[in-house]
């Protein structure tokens, strides 16, 4: 399908929303706007496909309802400036779209939208509803993630070899479905949480060395770079290794990259690559390289004056709950760093030298296939 006829389709399923709209009004009946539930409780897990998938929960919103009313007109909003965009056949980020959409209602003290806050849900309401995903509907988040090793790709008729990009890397856009993959020369991608640690394998040339792809997430990874490295994983069947810190939210970015996350289980088919593994860091590099002196306390407490876990301890409990992280592996690593009450980063392997997280952390554990599924 070109780009004119997916514009076509996104902007019918937009006209049928609004029709759907009017016709209720014309005949005297309470508009309303039906989405699918996305919280936890309409969030099912695949154990065949082995990621998160939305369930059938439906709910409305109405606009003769107080409760409801606010987030309708929005919706409605949104929905008409996205039919717009496409017309113009413009682009907006979604840091935009709120701006062009706040104003004062007149005859009301009132704002259409306060911040991005209220805007940003709309979005992936409007999303999950139309089966549409947002860059359909000619909007982009800003990009955010870089991009190195062996391999060229083409845009528009634009080739980017990822080798002579020096240290900037190419940037990850929001949208790379228009990606070609012309050529590469890697064996695996290795996707990190960090911009220091990415630059640290730059630098000792990692990438070239060990024929790596590497994906730089910048901490929880975006749209762009979860869709790239299902293509890299789909596309061309390269194996895909996480590097994360070893703490409750590295695994979390880990649990993202791979299964999905609960938010967007919609489009769980393009955005969560369930063939990852992670390299580390775990709680047992923790022994096998001397870091014991390194390590840093988690944050938070095990037990707060109401009895539950604060912070990382409450995350790392939340995360021993999640179905896909019911492998004894993962169950033993969490419940070591509960027990220990300890934390430990990308970083702390400079503590034997600069070159030891390129020259032997990785290579050894991925040679010996070291991993957490």
């Amino acid at each position: 399908m070109t780009e004119l006829e997916r514009d076509e389709v996104t902007k019918e399923k937009l006209q049928k929303l609004g029709h759907r709209i009017l016709k209720q009004i014309e005949e005297g009946e309470n508009p309303e706007f039906e989405k699918p539930v996305r919280s936890r409780s309409n969030v099912e897990y695949d154990e065949e496909e082995k990621v998160l998938t939305l369930g059938d929960k439906k709910s409305s919103r109405e606009f003769m309802n107080i409760g409801h009313a606010r987030k309708f007109m929005q919706t409605m909003m949104i929905a008409s400036k996205c039919k717009e965009l496409i017309e113009e056949g413009r682009t907006a980020s979604v840091r935009e779209l709120y701006y062009q959409l706040k104003h004062t209602i007149p005859g009301l003290d009132e704002n259409t939208l306060e911040d991005q806050e209220e805007s940003d849900p709309v979005i992936v309401d409007l999303e999950t509803a139309l089966d549409a995903i947002r860059e359909q509907m000619h909007l982009i988040a800003d990009p955010r993630g870089t991009l190195f090793g062996p391999i060229k790709i083409e845009q528009q008729g634009d080739v980017m070899d990822a080798m002579k990009m020096g240290r900037s890397g190419i940037a990850i856009p929001s949208i790379v479905d228009d990606y070609n993959f012309v050529e590469h020369d890697a064996d695996y991608v290795l996707v990190v949480e960090t911009a220091a640690m990415v630059n640290r394998l730059v630098e000792e040339n990692f990438h070239e060395e060990n024929n790596a792809i590497l994906i730089s997430t910048q901490g929880q990874p975006s749209r762009g770079a979860r869709r790239l490295t299902n293509m890299f994983a789909n596309q061309l069947d390269l194996p895909i290794y996480v590097f994360t810190d070893g703490d409750p939210w590295g695994y979390y970015i880990y649990s993202v990259l791979r299964a999905g996350s609960m938010n967007l289980a919609f489009e769980s088919d393009r955005l969560a690559t369930p063939e990852a593994n992670l390299v580390g860091m775990t709680m047992s590099d923790v022994q096998e390289y001397g870091l014991e002196n390194v390590t840093e306390n988690l944050k938070g407490k095990p037990k707060d004056k109401k009895g539950g876990p604060t912070k990382d301890y409450k995350r790392a409990r939340d995360l021993m709950d999640y179905e896909w992280f019911q492998q004894d592996e993962w169950q033993d690593q969490l419940q070591t760093m509960l027990d220990k009450g300890i934390r430990v980063e990308q970083q702390a392997l400079a503590s034997n030298n600069l070159q030891f997280v390129s020259e032997t952390y990785l290579p050894e554990k991925i040679e010996r296939g070291d991993f957490l599924p």
